[in-house]
């Protein structure tokens, strides 16, 4: 059986509303005006460095931005979130099935943990790897080599499951297996472009494809 890494947001969770809330947070702290909801959404994915860098343009107020995020995260947003239908059922019956499950996400690692232990499906995950908190491990290229090195496998031994072409272009990085799920923040055409080499409309999709 295959070692499964699973993007957290917008492929386990529907995190929108927590993402978004931290990043307003986050600028009206640094006296910037907020964007609409649709900017705001291009948060999801990225690393946060990654997504206040050109905004901000000097390092020491990004390192600002990401506490400032950081402090609402850890107070309200992190449980700011839904599972998503049929996802939990999913996983279940992957791991049953004798599959190994980690989370790959850009994610802090510590707040990555404190999701999945709250996740109703967190046990069955082996690992979280989430990236450092001083950003030198944050890119998902990066957090999926962190992953492989945790497991002592090659690429050829996983898949990489997401719904961002960041997930995509990672696992192509590594020559590594992967999907796309349709139900997260990129949508089709992004996830094609990134070269997917399956794509997931729902979570029940996904043991078939597997299989492939």
């Amino acid at each position: 059986m295959a070692t499964l890494f699973f993007d957290m947001d917008g492929t386990l969770i529907d995190s929108a509303v927590g993402i978004t809330r931290c990043v307003e947070h986050a600028l009206v702290k640094m006296g910037l005006p907020v964007p609409a909801e649709s900017e705001l959404r291009r948060w999801i994915g990225p690393a946060l460095r990654t997504s206040f860098g050109p905004l901000l343009n000097d390092e020491a107020r990004v390192e600002e931005a990401v506490l400032h995020y950081r402090d609402r995260f850890e107070s309200h947003g992190w449980a700011e979130h839904e599972v998503y239908d049929g996802i939990g059922e999913t996983i279940e019956s992957l791991h049953a099935a004798g599959h190994r499950l980690a989370v790959v996400t850009a994610k802090n690692e510590p707040h990555a943990r404190k999701i999945v232990d709250h996740l109703p499906f967190g046990h069955v995950f082996l690992d979280v790897v989430g990236a450092t908190l001083d950003g030198r491990i944050s890119h998902k290229d990066q957090l999926i080599a962190e992953a492989l090195r945790r497991f002592d496998l090659p690429p050829d031994a996983c898949w990489m499951i997401g719904d961002r072409r960041m997930d995509i272009e990672g696992a192509r990085h590594h020559g590594m297996r992967n999907v796309g799920v349709l139900w997260g923040f990129g949508g089709e055409d992004e996830l094609r472009q990134a070269g997917a080499l399956h794509l997931a409309s729902s979570p029940r999709d996904l043991p078939a494809l597997l299989a492939a």
